[in-house]
């Protein structure tokens, strides 16, 4: 059989299925009272439609091709018993419930919405409270979770679990859900082409977002605001980051964005404000950052050696403690056409370029790197003539690294 008469023959077969699938009503006063007993008695394809009220059930299995519709957002309890809903079936629903108590353990990773191996899989409108893990994604590809809430009452790193996890699984979309509370908002780990949009991750105990080894993803037009450290992007490769806004990530550790072995990517038009570090980078090559708004960081970037081939581009520094940190004297990155809010060069020739290039790496960031301690200095006159005998005849930092085009106007 050729692949467009295959196509079609599946095209008919769930088109004849979903002809033939019935509602299944689930309440106390229905025939069908448990969501456990309305998937033993349904057959494929076909919606048990959960009335509302509270279902005192956990270890609920899925392991055929349904829907499960909350009317009225009915409320599972799993009673703090374990995992609540394991999906172990191709072309699964899960549509408007309400979940709570998922049992807390040290030895498994309980998940209010567990997805096992599945393919077409859809988890929309579900809100999930005083859960361990919450919708946790494990060798399942092509499928959406989209318009979540998930809130979590999480106080310590380990007795708590993550938001949205996705392990091992391909090609999914992660949309419009609000995470926050738990320990790390959303996490990937060998999850490739992965799609992260419009979601909210805030005032999470570790990272807002945290993945590894995970190539080809793309994240869009999401908030990572007030959490421990972050969005933590490691070991991965040709990473498209743009339009997100990375706020108030204050600590001693914490930053906007850490990047650490990352090749090949694009951070476009993304906002750092407020972070103790905008971006801290370490290991990373062949990156384009550009057109981004650092606001009021202490650091804006730091750069922890091993870095090459990087371009910074048309991004704002604006009003930050330190704009550019360098722990190296070798400098293989370009700087240019950006704008320094501490730039104090002229335009002569009017032509929106400063005629005086502009070094951004103070030598008192070089110092604080060193002793720390030394922070509580900045602003104070000493610092100020250092980091002016520094940019007259540089010794501690690279001489090369500069921006020979800074731009006198914020760009656009």
């Amino acid at each position: 059989m050729g692949n467009s008469a295959r196509h079609l023959f599946i095209l008919l077969f769930l088109i004849g299925n979903s002809l033939w699938a019935k509602t299944i009503p689930v309440c106390s006063d229905c025939e069908v009272k448990s969501i456990k007993e309305g998937i033993t008695k349904a057959a494929d394809f076909d919606t048990l439609l959960i009335k509302k009220g509270t279902y005192r059930e956990f270890n609920i299995l899925v392991d055929k091709p349904l829907t499960l519709l909350g009317e009225n957002f009915p409320v599972i309890d799993g009673e703090d018993q374990g995992e609540i809903i394991r999906v172990v079936s191709d072309n699964v629903t899960i549509d408007g419930l309400f979940i709570i108590n998922v049992g807390t353990s040290y030895t498994s990773d309980y998940a209010a919405i567990r997805v096992v191996k599945s393919e077409n899989f859809l988890i929309q409108n579900v809100v999930l409270e005083k859960l361990f893990f919450g919708i946790y994604l494990e060798k399942s590809n092509n499928g959406k979770v989209y318009h979540n809430k998930i809130i979590g009452d999480a106080v310590d790193e380990y007795n708590s679990g993550n938001g949205i996890q996705l392990w091992y699984s391909h090609h999914v979309e992660v949309d419009r859900n609000i995470v926050q509370g738990v320990r790390d908002g959303i996490y990937l780990e060998f999850s490739d082409h992965i799609t992260i949009n419009d979601n909210e991750s805030t005032n999470n105990l570790r990272y807002g977002l945290h993945f590894m080894f995970s190539d080809d993803d793309v994240y869009t037009n999401n908030t990572f605001e007030k959490n421990g450290a972050g969005v933590a992007v490691m070991f991965s490769k040709r990473i498209r980051m743009e339009d997100n806004i990375f706020r108030q990530n204050w600590g001693t550790a914490a930053f906007g964005m850490l990047l650490k072995e990352i090749n090949d990517a694009e951070i476009i038009g993304n906002t750092f404000e407020e972070n103790t570090i905008g971006i801290n980078i370490e290991g990373s090559n062949r990156i384009v950052y550009k057109n981004n708004d650092f606001i009021n960081n202490g650091w804006a970037v730091k750069v922890l050696g091993a870095c090459y081939t990087n371009s910074f581009e048309h991004n704002n520094f604006l009003y930050n403690s330190f704009d550019i940190s360098y722990n190296s004297k070798l400098n293989d990155n370009k700087f240019e056409n950006n704008y320094w809010s501490n730039y104090t060069g002229y335009d002569l020739d009017k032509d929106g370029i400063g005629d005086v290039p502009y070094r951004p790496v103070k030598l008192f960031s070089y110092i604080v790197n060193r002793t720390p301690e030394t922070i509580v200095l900045l602003r104070s006159l000493f610092m100020d003539i250092i980091d002016f005998s520094e940019k007259v005849s540089p010794v501690f930092t690279p001489d090369n690294l500069l921006d020979a085009l800074p731009l006198m106007k914020k760009a656009e």
